[in-house]
């Protein structure tokens, strides 16, 4: 039994069965126990790689993305080029490598960081240093600027309800208490008015998630974007609808049950962007959802993988070439993972994606 068992036990003890939002939250980010708040959670020693750790490329194509946004909108003279959810900080240092030699970007802009994981914090400082970095805790609390962003796998990890369809109402999932141990349980049904309009293409059984955490975020994004100008590309695994029971679990880069070992796990679920969508507030649109492969040949990573491998042979030429095909290639990266972006509704959308 994992630290955290005990106090969620406790809690479910003392209080009755917890909702999988609260129960994904703690077990994300308890203060003393949370698996993001204890650890480094990336690489191959980790419990997950992500794109940016994969290859170079991705950051760079995103980078220079957010440059073409930056240029198509005047070249704002200060802005705010900000990261959700940074890691390790790869990212960003990839951006603004291949970001330096635009005239007068890095000159206007002040990076900023969306990072709640103190030992995360740690390693975005290491890579990155300290001087001209500001971290935040939230995304409502990014300056009122010109903001240019990107969340890589950052809404897949915010805590999720799960409500699964029965009858004209919804029964809740949630998290009891079975002869001490952590159990599944339903609760009875009753009415989601934030699920009225899904009644129509479900059935009885059918499982929708719901993200609460995503909408604010969107929101604080979107009006930032359409009040200063800027644009943020999201990319994530998911899709436009949510349906079915995503929620997983992985340690040690390996699937494992979801209530065996809290604070021990990463959680994540596919992200619904017909939600995100929705959120998004007046004043900003969004692009369509266009597949992460998709996206990165539209803005060129097959050429950029061409001209890295020159330099490359043997083993090294041979990870470069794996690298390529597990972001973009159907049945991998390319095609569970998805891009949208926001964007000021007197704009068009970032390069790769389309209106």
């Amino acid at each position: 039994m994992t630290a955290l068992t005990e106090r969620l036990t406790a809690l479910i003890r003392a209080e009755g069965p917890m909702r999988m939002d609260s129960f994904m939250g703690l077990c994300l980010m308890h203060p003393e126990h949370g698996y993001y708040t204890t650890r480094d959670p990336l690489g191959a020693a980790g419990d997950f790689i992500t794109s940016p750790e994969i290859s170079q490329m991705f950051g760079e194509l995103l980078g220079l993305a957010l440059v073409q946004s930056w240029m198509d909108q005047g070249r704002p003279g200060r802005f705010a080029l900000a990261e959700l959810g940074p890691g390790r900080g790869t990212l960003m240092a990839d951006m603004l490598r291949a970001t330096r030699g635009v005239p007068g970007f890095h000159a206007a802009l002040s990076v900023h960081l969306v990072e709640a994981s103190p030992v995360l914090r740690a390693r975005q400082a290491d890579l990155l240093g300290q001087s001209g970095i500001t971290w935040h805790d939230r995304a409502e609390d990014l300056p009122d600027a010109p903001l240019f962003v990107v969340a890589n796998e950052f809404f897949d990890a915010l805590p999720i309800r799960q409500l699964e369809r029965s009858g004209a109402g919804w029964r809740e999932h949630v998290v009891g208490l079975r002869d001490g141990a952590l159990v599944p349980e339903l609760e009875a049904v009753k009415t989601v008015p934030a699920l009225a309009h899904r009644l129509d293409d479900t059935k009885d059984g059918d499982v929708v998630e719901i993200c609460p955490a995503a909408a604010p975020v969107i929101d604080a994004l979107g009006l930032r974007i359409a009040a200063h100008g800027g644009a943020a590309i999201i990319v994530d695994y998911g899709d436009w609808r949510s349906l079915g029971d995503t929620l997983q679990a992985l340690r040690a880069q390996r699937p494992t049950p979801v209530l065996d070992a809290p604070g021990e796990a990463d959680l994540t679920a596919h992200v619904d962007f017909e939600a995100l969508a929705r959120a998004v507030p007046d004043g900003c649109k969004h692009s369509r959802i266009t597949p992460q492969g998709v996206f990165l040949e539209r803005l060129g990573i097959t050429a950029r993988a061409q001209t890295l491998a020159k330099s490359l042979s043997g083993a090294k030429l041979d990870a470069h070439v794996a690298a390529h095909r597990r972001l973009t290639a159907p049945g991998e990266m390319g095609t569970l993972f998805k891009v949208m972006a926001l964007y000021p509704e007197t704009t068009g959308p970032p390069p790769g994606l389309e209106t």
